[in-house]
């Protein structure tokens, strides 16, 4: 079975702020790229948190429905 989730995010190194995070440093998403299970995402406000982590294919879904507006409010 394949982890959904990093207890420790800070125990990975390599994280970057994604590009469609918000412009002020309250609202950062990051994520990790080469990860071999998927696709781990967590809250720059919390590097100690969880990161949760998502199958490689709906994560690049999420992302192309975001770059279409799809998520617009």
């Amino acid at each position: 079975m394949t982890e959904h989730t990093i207890s420790d995010a800070a125990s990975i190194s390599g994280w970057r702020k994604s590009s469609f995070s918000g412009g002020d440093a309250g609202s950062c998403v990051e994520v990790l790229d080469d990860y071999p299970a998927g696709v781990p995402v967590r809250d720059s406000k919390a590097p100690n948190g969880p990161a949760l982590v998502f199958p490689a294919g709906g994560w690049s879904s999420f992302v192309a429905a975001v770059k279409a507006g799809e998520f617009a409010v």
